[in-house]
């Protein structure tokens, strides 16, 4: 390779990587803004919460969208066109005269950054071959991996020392520079047959899921039997019937159902599920626990976290140089889930209140590891086990699944914890008699991580302790349904891919023979 294309080379990885690290950053930055936004533009606290889930709901509906449309009409094209949307959005956010704009500013945004992940990726897959491909994911990981990790604390600096609307500023100045720098990326080639859209198809899919996420985000809030629950959810699986027979019965279809035939990308493509089942729950709300159960203040909760989120940032390069020394990916990737399993079993032995911080920081690393061992190094593993023509398509799959099965998981374990300790509570409080909705708010406040709050109406030096210890087991009852659900979804991996491995060997064998 000649210098000017490994300098070409480098810039186009560049561009990619710094749009990249704008997305997950963005998504774990921006709750920590909604406070303040709240006070400037005194908005309803479900107003508030569609800051931060109008981004997901749309990167999760439109990562398919993106991919395929990248396959038809041009990777770079797609790129830039998402790049731009973002950059947009983002000036958007920042001027948002109320928090409705800044909700559909927010929403477009997630359209945008649906279209970096899908088309940066299928670029990765187009434009780098072997090791370099291996390297190029890894840091691809890696840079994700930074930016859900110091999202929170960028964003905590700007809003210290200047405001919330700076926070969308910087997104829309970096997304700028990604634009200027995107003229390293070279024009793909595209099919010469007359570009045609799956219009319908992609319309199904989106309403489907953009209902069922609405079930999720809307359930906790109106109760999972509540009619309108229930008529989301139903009126959502009629739309997902639709899109799968429509899909069969067309000639270019959004998702081609033959992408879940290769059961090595099928066992590929759930590990990221498994990542979220027990990496993302624990992002998101383990600090909840340090602070209640284990009374930390946020600063020392935030530093234990760093057990969680220190190996997201050099682990997708080890694995990389690990791979590209000739260790097999696949081995990579299933000592990651070992590390998922080991790490959550261990973490629920060794919860107790009270317990040594340094008994819980060991579990935290080792699925810190097991997902520092997979970001990146399962999207390009993924993606090279499809068709080249498929792979943008292949990539929306895989980042649909990701940021839906995330979405899922963090609900999940939201309203677990929520029914679990609206269950045990009650007869906690029973001999205070307390009033119906005061009961409410008691219970609503314990299961958002405010243990003390009861304290403020009652004076029991033991109501502290028996609230923690109610905590920890709603917690440690969460912790073993993700446990079963990581080790289920661990053996069906492994059997997908040990399978389709073994199927392997035998035709080689056989055409040796």
């Amino acid at each position: 390779m000649s210098q000017n294309q490994t300098q070409s080379s480098g810039m186009l990885l560049f561009a990619i990587l710094l749009a990249v690290f704008v997305v997950p950053s963005s998504i774990s930055g921006t709750a920590i803004a909604l406070p303040s936004i709240s006070a400037d533009m005194d908005a309803s606290l479900s107003t508030l919460q569609w800051v931060v889930n109008a981004f997901n709901l749309m990167f999760a509906c439109f990562t398919l969208f993106w991919g395929t449309l990248a396959d038809s009409y041009g990777r770079k094209k797609a790129f830039l066109l998402g790049a731009g949307i973002y950059t947009a959005a983002s000036v958007a956010s920042m001027l948002a005269p109320n928090a409705l704009f800044l909700d559909v500013a927010r929403a477009f945004a997630g359209i945008g950054g649906a279209a970096i992940f899908s088309c940066g990726s299928a670029i990765l897959i187009a434009q780098f071959e072997g090791s370099k491909r291996t390297q190029a994911f890894a840091f691809f990981g890696t840079t994700a991996g930074i930016g859900i990790t110091l999202g929170p604390t960028i964003s905590g600096f700007i809003l210290d020392f200047i405001n919330w609307r700076a926070i969308f500023a910087v997104h829309a100045v970096v997304l700028t520079m990604v634009l200027l720098l995107a003229t390293a990326i070279p024009k793909d080639a595209v099919s010469s047959k007359k570009f045609s859209f799956d219009t319908a198809g992609t319309v199904l899919f989106i309403a489907s899921l953009m209902l069922f996420m609405l079930t999720l985000v809307q359930g906790a809030q109106w109760g999972w039997t509540n009619a309108k629950t229930l008529l989301l959810l139903a009126t959502s699986i009629v739309f997902a019937i639709g899109f799968y027979l429509y899909e069969l019965r067309i000639d270019n279809p959004m998702l081609n159902f033959d992408l879940l035939k290769n059961r090595t990308f099928v066992g590929l493509i759930l590990i990221p599920v498994v990542a979220s089942v027990i990496f993302v729950t624990l992002l998101t709300y383990y600090p909840s626990y340090l602070t209640g159960v284990m009374q930390l203040t946020p600063s020392k909760a935030g530093l234990m976290m760093i057990s969680l989120t220190l190996p997201v940032l050099f682990c997708p390069i080890l694995a990389g140089k690990i791979v590209s020394r000739g260790i097999s990916a696949r081995l990579v990737l299933f000592i990651s889930l070992v590390s998922f399993i080991a790490g959550g079993i261990i973490l629920a032995v060794t919860s107790q209140p009270g317990s040594e911080l340094w008994s819980l920081a060991i579990p935290l690393l080792l699925i810190g590891i097991g997902m520092g061992l997979s970001a990146g190094l399962v999207d390009g593993v993924a993606l090279s086990s499809v068709d080249p023509s498929q792979a943008g398509m292949a990539a929306g799959l895989l980042n649909t699944l990701r940021l839906g099965s995330e979405a899922l998981a963090v609900a999940l374990y939201a309203s677990l914890l929520t029914s679990y300790l609206t269950d045990s509570l009650p007869s906690l409080f029973a001999q205070f008699h307390p009033s119906a909705s005061q009961m409410s708010d008691w219970v609503s406040a314990i299961a958002s991580g405010n243990l003390a709050t009861p304290l403020k109406d009652i004076t029991d030096s033991n109501l502290l302790t028996a609230i923690i210890n109610q905590y920890h087991d709603a917690f440690i009852y969460v912790l073993n349904i993700l446990n079963v659900a990581t080790v289920a979804l661990c053996f069906y991996i492994a059997w997908l891919l040990l399978n389709k491995h073994r199927a392997e060997q035998g035709i080689s064998a056989n055409e040796n023979s």
